[in-house]
């Protein structure tokens, strides 16, 4: 199976069958949406995949699908087991129905059941479970595992103030595990998802802010690259190229605020800000590169008079330890300089991207954001498939 969420499916490849994930998810997040991710996007390449609610009802747990586009009513290899409907006392026409929530052995008739007939099993709330059962689910959970030889079973398990055996006990029984959770400062500022263990791959800690979309999912997300370079370098030009919802504060022609665009991107949601290039405008120069992740700095491969203006702005930008990729604009003039001539007379380092573009075009403008995503989340995102 795939996880289906972004960057990760490239950092852990294919989960094989027999193994256990599951998303550790902090009580302020909204996290359910990475189990229901995973599941839809199996659905879609053909396997056999079954949903465990404990919380909704099935109806509900439709619904919920449909909040972010994926409409499951659509696959025959789609089943929910049903661990609500009779604890509630309603009826239920799924496929998998639990008479007793609360009776383990109960739920293990069923759960053997489900495991031997489908490929990807997600837990809508394993903590839900828990919560109803006792500790001893952890013991039939652990049973579960060494059935599914054949399957993968995904949980999502809120983490509530459990008592660190059982935590201990959750992350033992799990082949990888991705923490969710809150950047807080006084409030939550953004949410992130990373590695805490996996056992199929060698993979170091990495964290990845995310957003949820509706419809969408969950996106990868960078909340700010900052795009500068000097006077009529192309930056207003490219930041459109990019995004094609970019819209910009200027006068007869001329940036005097900021550009501003979003792009959708490999399954990462990504805010772009322009700065005017002229030196009046360098306070919000030193603002924005103190708020930004990356930098893009454009030049106009034309102008090597501009080169000295261009080195003082990227240092009052990666003074704060950004890193930032060179986009080598106009490369479809007659006198426009080649990379290396631009690296030499600007003094760059050798690991410095500097990637030709015609922003005019769209030449070279994605292969600019690709250069600089694969510096601020590693050497995995390489692998990554897909079209703007």
């Amino acid at each position: 199976m795939r996880l289906g969420i972004p960057v990760l499916d490239e950092l852990l490849g294919r989960v094989p069958r027999g193994k256990t994930v599951t998303y550790s998810i902090d009580p302020e997040v909204e996290g359910d949406v990475f189990g229901m991710q995973t599941l839809y996007m199996n659905l879609e390449e053909g396997y056999e995949c079954a949903y465990v609610t404990s919380t909704m009802s099935p109806e509900s747990i439709r619904n919920r699908f449909k909040e972010f586009g994926w409409s499951v009513d659509d696959f025959k290899n789609f089943s929910i087991v049903d661990l609500y409907s009779r604890y509630v006392g309603a009826i239920s026409k799924e496929r998998y129905v639990v008479e007793d929530p609360t009776n383990l052995k109960e739920i293990d008739r069923i759960m053997s059941r489900a495991i031997e007939e489908n490929d990807l099993i997600v837990f809508g709330s394993l903590s839900t479970i828990l919560d109803v059962c006792g500790n001893e689910t952890l013991d039939y959970f652990e049973e579960w595992k060494d059935l599914s030889k054949k399957c993968v079973i995904v949980s999502n398990f809120t983490v509530w103030p459990y008592p660190n055996e059982v935590l201990g006990r959750v992350m033992d029984l799990s082949n990888a595990v991705i923490n969710i959770g809150g950047i807080h400062h006084r409030v939550v500022l953004g949410h992130y998802y990373g590695i805490l263990k996996v056992d199929w791959t060698d993979v170091r800690g990495r964290a990845v802010l995310f957003k949820v979309i509706k419809p969408g999912g969950v996106r990868a997300y960078i909340p700010k690259i900052l795009v500068t370079g000097p006077f009529n370098a192309g930056k207003t030009t490219f930041v459109h190229a990019i995004s094609k919802e970019a819209i910009s504060v200027d006068r007869l022609g001329t940036t005097v605020a900021l550009d501003h665009g979003k792009v959708e991107y490999k399954g990462f949601t990504i805010d772009i800000f322009g700065t005017p290039g002229q030196e009046r405008f360098d306070p919000i120069l030193r603002v924005l590169g103190g708020e930004a992740l990356g930098v893009i700095l454009v030049v106009d491969s034309t102008k090597p008079e501009t080169f000295p203006r261009a080195k003082q702005m990227l240092e009052k930008t990666t003074k704060f330890g950004l890193p930032y990729v060179i986009a080598a604009n106009k490369q479809d003039q007659p006198k426009a300089l080649k990379p290396d001539e631009i690296r030499r007379l600007m003094c760059l380092p050798d690991d410095v991207p500097i990637i030709p573009t015609v922003a005019t075009e769209g030449k070279g403008v994605y292969e600019v954001l690709d250069a600089l995503i694969s510096l601020l989340i590693g050497g995995g995102y390489g692998k990554l498939e897909g079209k703007a």
